[in-house]
């Protein structure tokens, strides 16, 4: 079951989306309905939650924080259904259903995924209710764009795809991980602190360090779950890390050690949170709840 504090955020985003996600009756229908059908699936919103989460450390109104939360979810749906294609991870099941490509067609899919990139910049450059000064919202631009970028999650994916089957180290594997998946849970923290016309640079410092520690934090459960968890559960086919030959942190340290390294970020995440003291309580709630998900 959800945490009400986490589906508070969750329905929050879902409102939004839905606001901006063009309706299946508009031409083209059965590309908007593709859209439609990969955002909307249910989902943790895992990176809105922290954009919201973090904008609460800073005392931010939820609705200026409603189109960054919405662009982050939108690139990390475009990113699935990409990563989900079979010239990429060649996967049935997301999030309890087909896949956009088994549901519809690859090219459908690719088209979708193209679609939901350049509307989640057309949120930060149109939406109303976010921060006004385009100096920001530019900035704001740009730290998603690298984000998602080849210095980012796609240059990540690229660098996961090539180790497939080979032996990396360990700081390769990071190397990966913090751009595959760690890019992006970053730049969700800093859109809400670029939101923030009162934070200073020492409070953006400790949100920028909890977001680093808990972004690879979040892949190695990924990686944890991968082994250990279900695929009813998940949402998505248990196994697949080790039927692809991934490196992965449990194939290269062992399950344990790799359970350790998480509980090792995570910790040093809700250190770097001390300093906002009881401000900070939703984002160190969430960063527990995504130390012990199943999902």
């Amino acid at each position: 079951m959800t945490p009400a504090w986490l589906d508070r955020y969750r329905q929050r985003v879902d409102a939004a989306l839905d606001r901006w996600l063009p309706q299946e009756d508009v031409a083209p229908g059965r590309l908007h309905e593709a859209m439609r059908y990969a955002v909307l699936a249910p989902g943790k919103r895992v990176r809105p939650a922290l954009c919201y989460a973090a904008g609460d450390s800073l005392g931010i109104p939820l609705e200026r924080l409603d189109g960054p939360a919405c662009a982050v979810e939108l690139i990390h749906a475009y990113s699935l259904i990409h990563d989900d294609l079979p010239a990429m991870d060649n996967d049935d099941l997301r999030r309890g259903r087909p896949t956009c490509h088994r549901q519809f067609d690859e090219a459908t899919a690719i088209l979708a995924g193209d679609a939901l990139m350049a509307l989640a910049f057309r949120i930060l450059a149109h939406d109303p209710t976010m921060v006004e000064d385009p100096a920001t919202r530019l900035q704001m631009i740009d730290l998603l764009a690298s984000a998602c970028g080849s210095r980012g999650m796609v240059g990540g994916q690229s660098l996961d795809l090539a180790a497939e089957g080979k032996t990396i180290d360990r700081s390769e594997l990071e190397y990966i991980h913090i751009r595959k998946t760690g890019a992006l849970i970053h730049v969700s923290v800093m859109l809400a602190a670029c939101s923030s016309e009162t934070a200073s640079e020492r409070q953006r410092e400790h949100l920028e360090h909890m977001a680093k520690h808990i972004g690879l934090a979040f892949q190695i459960q990924d990686d944890v779950l991968d082994v250990c968890g279900n695929t009813q559960t998940l949402g998505k086919t248990r196994g697949r890390d080790r039927e692809r030959s991934k490196a992965t942190y449990p194939g290269l340290m062992g399950l344990e050690p790799a359970r350790e390294l998480a509980l090792e970020l995570h910790q040093q995440a809700l250190s770097a949170l001390a300093p906002f003291a009881d401000h900070a309580e939703p984002l160190r709630l969430l960063c527990n709840y995504l130390m012990h998900r199943e999902a």
